[in-house]
């Protein structure tokens, strides 16, 4: 059990036969009456996002997610194939399933997929990742004491804003937590 007081970001916990992930939660002492937690939670399972309050001394059961670390494979057309390194089982997930992490998938790059009793609901990309520029208007010279910034389509699809030194061929670094452009590599 974990008190509604001890939440962080990233807690998952089962209420109401469902479980959620605390995406935002703040502590909220009003000069008035009793302290209370407020929180933004996401449902794993559906997605669905809640606003709650809880009292801090409130408890729910933590719910136990595993995190396994699979390697992508390939795709076939709407289904991506990840294999156990492990056993050496074939996992099919479908794009739903993988969401934004598809801007981020090479051949062979291992992620970690996330489960709740056997049901899988979502993967894990590393949290940077090295991805080659295919595509970007160039850049002028002298043009960078605004902090400009140019669209950039990498690799993978995914267009990205990045400075106005980055060109065709370079790998830049991507955060995949907001999906921005981290530095040239």
């Amino acid at each position: 059990m974990i008190s509604a007081g001890d939440f962080r970001n990233g807690v998952t916990f089962e209420m109401e036969s469902q479980v959620y992930k605390v995406v935002e939660f703040q502590h909220v002492k009003p000069g008035k009456g009793a302290a209370f937690v407020r929180t933004k939670l996401k449902n794993v399972i559906t997605g669905a996002v809640l606003e709650k309050t809880f009292n801090p001394t409130e408890k729910v059961q933590e719910a136990q997610i595993d995190r396994k670390e699979m390697q992508y494979l390939y795709n076939d057309g709407d289904t991506y194939y990840f294999m156990d390194n492990e056993t050496y089982e074939q996992l099919p997930l479908n794009k739903e399933e993988l969401g934004d992490t598809l801007n981020y998938l090479l051949d062979n790059m291992i992620i970690k997929v996330l489960s709740y009793k056997g049901k899988v609901f979502g993967v894990e990309p590393p949290m940077f990742v090295e991805l080659e520029v295919t595509y970007t208007e160039p850049g002028f010279k002298g043009d960078t004491s605004t902090g400009a910034s140019k669209p950039a389509t990498l690799e993978t699809g995914y267009v990205v804003n990045v400075p106005l030194f980055v060109e065709i061929g370079n790998k830049v670094r991507i955060d995949t937590r907001t999906g921005e452009y981290m530095e040239r590599v």
